[in-house]
């Protein structure tokens, strides 16, 4: 039992970083962007393309099983990944946005969700790849319970990166920007705030999210093509469980979906694992359709 919470909790942290990504464009952008699992699976698979190109130069961090070159190489797949997120925003969603409502906009991005599945299956191939071959023994941290040291960085990044993102919310200028559009659009437009710029920033920010929770998901399991298809429900239950535009009930929720799916392996068959995903977003928009943590951006009214 407390293996299965320490797994769910550090599952569940990988889950919270995507779903920050997800509740933000879906908090200020309004549409629900299937496309954004993909962007998990885009930014996992960059960081190996750069790992590729500049080689291990480095040994790994004892006891990490890697070193400075994937750090580096995450940096670069945030940049990559953004890029790819602005390219889809201005060829695809802002050509939509002008013309058509936001259901178009949902079935546009389950079209770009499938290409970049295929090109990265066209790319890397379909058969399962690691970022690093070294091998790592489990910490013992209390009877019955042992962690892999890159585990624990996978949690303190998650830590990091929530903290950060809360302070750049509530006390920069471009953080109050995107709540303020995430609460009132048209409000936001009349006191000068440009809305274009808040849009990009919200693309990238979501998109370096949705890259760094893609390479530790990958560090922690291995990379595969249908990493994307594996998170999609997860993210959106976290979302939806937390409300949609926060970004502490987006971590929340990401927590308790990856505890629901460790804890649930204990009872069912680990083929069924997935279907928790679905029953629990099942039983938020039957019981609370709002989400725990219903609010803006940034979890503030």
């Amino acid at each position: 039992m407390l293996q299965a919470l320490a797994d769910g909790i550090l599952s569940g942290s990988i889950i919270a970083l995507g779903a920050i990504g997800l509740t933000l464009t879906m908090g200020i952008l309004r549409f629900a962007n299937f496309a954004h699992a993909e962007l998990v699976t885009w930014g996992a698979y960059m960081a190996l393309a750069v790992l590729a190109v500049t080689g291990t130069f480095m040994g790994p961090i004892a006891p990490l099983s890697f070193g400075i070159p994937l750090i580096l190489a995450i940096v670069v797949a945030a940049a990559l990944t953004s890029l790819l997120a602005l390219a889809i925003d201005w060829l695809v969603y802002r050509p939509l946005r002008r013309q058509t409502n936001h259901l178009t906009l949902v079935f546009g991005s389950f079209g770009i969700s499938l290409l970049v599945r295929m090109v990265i299956l066209l790319i890397f191939g379909g058969a399962a790849q690691y970022y690093s071959t070294a091998l790592q023994i489990a910490i013992p941290v209390a009877p019955g319970l042992r962690i892999m040291p890159d585990q624990l960085f996978t949690l303190a990044v998650t830590v990091v990166i929530v903290v950060a993102l809360h302070f750049f919310l509530q006390k920069t200028r471009l953080g109050l920007a995107m709540r303020a559009l995430a609460e009132n659009p048209e409000l936001a437009r009349v006191n000068g705030i440009d809305t274009r710029a808040v849009v990009r920033w919200t693309w990238v920010i979501g998109a370096s999210l949705a890259a760094v929770a893609g390479v530790l998901y990958g560090l922690t399991i291995q990379l595969r093509p249908e990493i994307g298809f594996h998170l999609i429900l997860p993210l959106f239950a976290a979302v939806i469980l937390g409300g949609v535009g926060n970004v502490f009930g987006a971590v929340i929720g990401g927590l308790v979906i990856g505890l629901a799916e460790s804890l649930a392996v204990l009872v069912v068959p680990s083929g069924y694992k997935m279907a928790v995903p679905f029953l629990i977003l099942l039983a938020v928009l039957y019981l609370r359709p709002t989400g725990i943590f219903a609010g803006t951006v940034g979890g503030v009214k």
